[in-house]
């Protein structure tokens, strides 16, 4: 019997093919053989077949010397399949559509996986703003106000078994303390948004609200604007658009 067969346990060749498309997902560019084997820790002959049959099936591309690889385009088309299936994406369009025209700004939808937040839907401001977190791009949800919005829908104690005692920090305002963190999701609760001041992009502030359509949520939506043009008016409408956004998105997504 395989272990595959037995009682569900793993098997060890597909655990290791999920851990190195996972790895190169998320470091983006070309490595080399000894690169890779020296963060996924696979001996390094058997890394080589490993690599050379994702290689031959287009989930993974090698340069043109041979020596280096990347995640292959058969990655990007399981990903778009993803994205172009979720109904919670499809339902959410036309109201993303509706809040960036309101706003003006950059407009997400990302949802909770782990201890981060993966974006799936965005609306790009009209006013020519970098950088900007692209579909598919992961980011900690302890630093996004779409991931402090989703955060706070779990409890405390929930949280704190989801978060490490010490967050990473990204910029000098990004909180790093779980505890702190947990007395900001309080606020985050009572006032009804999240806010990422400069915690993730030096220069942009951002606003998320979660979707209540699952108890705790699992996806959010935000507006992310520059700081250096955010006006108190310009603020208060961002809120009251992302309010609204919410109450449209719980209606559309009731069935789900």
């Amino acid at each position: 019997m395989s272990t595959g067969e037995a009682g569900g346990a793993q098997v060890k060749s597909a655990v290791r093919t999920v851990e190195l498309l996972e790895f190169f997902a998320g470091r983006p560019g070309m490595h080399t053989l000894t690169d890779v084997q020296e963060a996924v820790g696979y001996p390094k002959s058997s890394l080589y077949m490993l690599l050379r049959t994702l290689v031959d099936l287009d989930w993974v591309e090698v340069d043109a010397t041979g020596t280096r690889y990347g995640i292959g385009v058969r990655a990007l088309l399981v990903g778009t399949s993803y994205i172009d299936g979720d109904e919670v994406v499809t339902a959410a369009r036309p109201t993303l559509d509706r809040l960036s025209e309101e706003t003006g700004e950059t407009i997400h939808l990302a949802r909770l996986d782990g201890t981060s937040v993966v974006y799936m839907a965005t609306r790009q401001s009209r006013h020519y703003l970098r950088p900007s977190a692209n579909v598919g791009r992961r980011l900690p949800a302890h630093s996004t106000s779409l991931g402090k919005a989703l955060l706070a829908t779990h409890t405390d104690e929930q949280v704190r078994q989801l978060l490490p005692g010490t967050l990473d920090r990204l910029t000098e305002s990004t909180t790093t303390d779980r505890e702190r963190l947990i007395e900001e999701l309080r606020l985050v609760r009572e006032q009804g948004y999240a806010l990422d001041t400069e915690e993730n992009t030096v220069g942009l502030r951002c606003f998320g609200v979660a979707l209540p359509y699952r108890s705790p949520a699992r996806d959010a939506i935000s507006c992310s604007v520059p700081a250096a043009r955010l006006t108190p008016a310009h603020e208060q409408l961002i809120k009251r658009s992302l309010f609204d956004a919410r109450e449209r998105l719980a209606a559309a997504t009731r069935r789900l």
